[in-house]
């Protein structure tokens, strides 16, 4: 079946655009299968991404020969949210660069239900502005005392340790937002405060070189508890508290068990790091709440699905328990 007019003109246009701009990829949402030997043609050797509407549409899209297709079922999703998704995959699996420049052909009006349709729409899409505002907007959605700026820097803190490790080795590590006092309360230090003597500007985590700092004091053993500002408290922190009504994951250590805990038992938000994969874990009211995956460059947000088994590899326990 021939391509539409309105296809052909669309796919010339995010050529030139690719060539002038420079961009790194298109991005083809499609609600159909193409004529795709003819879209390559009129693409002229671009790099393109394939994301279609369906299981279905996708296995059919495997079979064809030159496509990059990125695996995505967002089912009956807007748009938008598929573009996401599909963007969020490219990176995942290293299609593109978290800093990337992409042209999105798509179908931008919505139709009769059931009804696919062409594509009518194109888009250029700065990846690293759109990765930051998808993590803007997944922590908007927490409702939370704390504020989004402090814990915006303290999860981008979470990830880049699980993400980098120190020194070569994987960290984990576990950091416990707002409500400090009762924090404290249910808290005890097994070891020196290193932020202790620091006035709270040299203790700011939304300082860059702050949060370099706490990447080497994430090593010791324990909790770090920051403050709803932004000011880091107290490190090395065993944190007394039972995990009682908490339903986790097979394989999660005793850090989410506490950080799990915590959470339950106070107003606070923890984010805990797992030191086997790198995977940062976000607890509210004692649930999972959002999950950052440890991408080489990016984050990567999602909400809360099946877990896997793994291991933290936590070898001091710090969930309380009674005698």
């Amino acid at each position: 079946m021939p391509l539409p007019h309105q296809t052909v003109v669309l796919l010339q246009a995010a050529r030139q655009l690719v060539q002038e701009m420079p961009a790194d990829a298109v991005l083809l949402l499609t609600e159909t299968n193409l004529d795709w030997p003819t879209v390559l043609e009129h693409l002229g050797g671009c790099r393109l991404l394939v994301a279609a509407q369906d299981s279905h549409l996708t296995k059919r899209l495997k079979e064809e020969h030159g496509l990059t297709v990125l695996d995505i079922d967002p089912g009956p999703t807007p748009t938008q949210e598929r573009m996401s998704l599909a963007l969020l995959e490219a990176v995942a699996n290293e299609k593109l660069q978290s800093g990337a420049d992409v042209v999105a052909l798509y179908n931008g009006i919505e139709a009769e239900e059931g009804k696919p349709e062409h594509i009518d729409s194109l888009s250029v899409i700065h990846l690293g502005e759109h990765l930051e505002r998808l993590s803007a907007q997944e922590l908007r959605k927490l409702d939370t005392k704390v504020p989004l700026e402090t814990l915006r820097a303290v999860v981008d803190l979470a990830a880049a340790i699980g993400r980098e490790g120190r020194e070569g080795k994987p960290v984990g590590t576990m950091f416990v937002v707002g409500d400090t006092r009762k924090v404290m309360s249910m808290a005890r230090p097994i070891n020196f405060n290193p932020f202790r003597g620091y006035s709270a500007s040299e203790r700011d985590i939304r300082d860059r070189k702050v949060r370099e700092q706490i990447k080497d004091i994430a090593q010791l053993e324990g909790a770090l508890i920051i403050r709803r500002d932004g000011v880091a408290v107290a490190a090395c922190m065993y944190l007394d508290v039972l995990a009682e009504g908490i339903t986790l994951s097979k394989g999660l250590g005793s850090r989410h068990w506490a950080a799990a805990a915590i959470s339950q038992k106070t107003d606070a938000i923890a984010v805990a790091v797992s030191q086997s994969s790198g995977t940062v874990r976000i607890f509210q009211d004692g649930e999972l709440v959002l999950r950052i995956e440890p991408l080489a460059r990016p984050l990567i947000w999602r909400h809360f699905e099946m877990e896997t088994q793994e291991t933290d590899g936590l070898t001091t326990p710090v969930v309380g328990s009674q005698s």
